[in-house]
């Protein structure tokens, strides 16, 4: 997925070497938009039907499911080439990396749910947000992986650029590892208590346990979720003892508290539907809040890296399409990208990861926000100035955004959604605004980065500052109608009451 940027750079020089002029070992710009725009489609469509599937049919079973559609999908794209006229090696390859993206789309929300549910309340964002901060690594692994990859192949490169072809198949193909790798763990997770009690009834029902009001029953449960050990990578939940202190609680329960009243308009009372649920201002006003600001965000987010070939350029490292050899023209653009994602982007990430749980999530994403709008009106306004007078001074503001997403909206428009939503609808309701994001970052890749040149070469890219900033605003606004979630249980921050009719 984070490796698309150096594979079209690759296959600039695979397809398009006999070019003529500026369009030698460059792909076209439409072919270079699909390649790159189709993750994002795939992800948007299974973040919504994967999200949706993991509330009906259950977490793990499509969690499993959606990464093994992430590793036969990353196998074919290695193996990408033309079929028959008109269906080129691009074509191709959009299809495999839409579908590729499908499957990652359905990691969003079901890690996000999983995460939440088996973690306890002190450390729950902490531990959303370390699942998220890995991405930073995966921002990185790319353009190492790309480095090694071509250093290995550099002298058969020199000899005939055709070898590139193998390097960024390889690239593609190295993808799927992580995958295989923890694919046994999520083939083998059990569903979350949380999960496993939504069809049991509302609060008070005799067909469910009331909450426990003893300090006794109180540390039961403390301790029942203290067991429950999170790896949300994918690595194994260690069952331990769970089932077992489950029904211990709900036994002594039962045996304290008094049975729920025989009035049979209690026992009459059905879930909301999604709809029904939703169509309630008090809740609506939260989904609408977590999707404006992710959809906010990635227009951004994917919009402001149109600036790294320039940042990469300022520290040399652009090298010189025309005259560098085709090994070290890649290899240098991959030593720029490792460079500028540690500047800002990975630290950012972290920085969240340990201030989360202290700060709270709200006031980390209104922070953001709010800074990302006065670096991206600074940016904006004074583009040419600032590059003409300190590449330096650039540099340093372009690795402060991309410090302020990640300490940020980027993390916490992941995290929120996974807390302030019921168990019932969690998973579809957090796809719904990972769905948002992803349509944002279509606008920013297929829309605004359109406009970079109108008028001249990167000549619009001010422009397009100024309107992010704008967008940046937006997001501080609908943070506004999102609760602060730090510190409390979910069941504090959703009442299960509401959920029923």
């Amino acid at each position: 997925m984070f490796a698309i940027n150096i594979v079209a750079m690759i296959l600039g020089f695979v397809y398009y070497n006999d070019a003529q002029g500026d369009a030698r070992n460059t792909v076209p710009k439409k072919w270079d938009t699909l390649i790159k725009i189709a993750v994002q489609i795939g992800c948007l469509l299974g973040q919504l039907v994967m999200g949706r599937l993991g509330d009906k049919v259950g977490r793990t079973t499509v969690y499993a499911a959606s990464l093994m559609i992430a590793i036969i999908t990353t196998v074919a794209s290695a193996f990408s080439s033309s079929m028959v006229k008109g269906i080129n090696v691009f074509v191709v390859l959009f299809i495999w990396r839409v579908l590729l993206g499908f499957g990652i789309g359905g990691d969003y929300p079901l890690t996000a749910s999983i995460v939440s549910e088996y973690s306890d309340v002190g450390n729950r964002g902490k531990m959303m947000a370390a699942v998220f901060a890995f991405q930073g690594f995966g921002n990185v692994l790319a353009p190492i992986v790309s480095l090694i990859v071509t250093a290995c192949f550099m002298q058969s490169i020199n000899r005939d650029v055709l070898y590139l072809d193998y390097v960024w198949r390889i690239i593609v193909g190295v993808g799927c590892i992580p995958g295989v790798a923890t694919l046994y763990w999520r083939l083998t997770m059990t569903e979350s208590e949380r999960f496993q009690r939504i069809d049991d009834g509302p609060p008070g029902d005799a067909r469910v346990s009331t909450p426990p009001s003893t300090e006794h029953e109180k540390l039961l449960v403390t301790s029942s979720q203290n067991n429950a050990i999170d790896d949300p990578a994918g690595d194994r939940v260690a069952e331990g003892d769970e089932s077992a202190d489950a029904e211990s609680q709900t036994s002594q329960t039962s045996q304290t508290q008094p049975r729920a009243s025989a009035d049979p308009a209690m026992h009459q009372r059905r879930p909301k539907t999604f709809a029904q649920y939703f169509s309630e201002w008090k809740h609506l006003k939260v989904l609408l809040g977590t999707s404006i600001a992710w959809l906010s965000l990635d227009i951004a987010f994917y919009g402001i890296n149109l600036n790294s070939s320039i940042v990469i350029g300022a520290i040399g490292f652009a090298g010189n399409l025309a005259t560098d050899q085709p090994a070290h023209f890649i290899m240098y653009n991959c030593l720029g990208n490792i460079i500028i994602n540690l500047l800002g982007s990975v630290p950012g990430y972290w920085i969240t990861v340990f201030l989360i749980e202290r700060l709270g999530r709200k006031k980390i994403q209104l922070l953001g926000f709010l800074m990302l709008t006065i670096l991206y009106l600074i940016l904006g306004f004074g583009y040419h100035q600032i590059l003409d007078k300190s590449a330096g001074a650039f540099i340093f503001l372009f690795a402060l955004a991309q410090l302020f997403q990640n300490f940020g909206p980027n993390v916490t428009t992941f995290v929120i959604p996974g807390e302030v939503f019921p168990t019932r609808f969690r998973a579809t309701a957090h796809g719904i605004s990972a769905a948002s994001g992803k349509l944002g970052a279509i606008i920013a890749q297929g829309g605004f980065l359109q406009l970079t040149d109108m008028g001249g070469k990167d000549a619009w890219i001010n422009h397009l500052l100024q309107i992010f900033a704008l967008f940046m605003l937006v997001g501080a606004g609908a943070t506004f109608w999102i609760p602060e979630t730090k510190g409390k249980s979910l069941e504090e921050i959703c009442d299960e009451n509401e959920e029923y009719h």
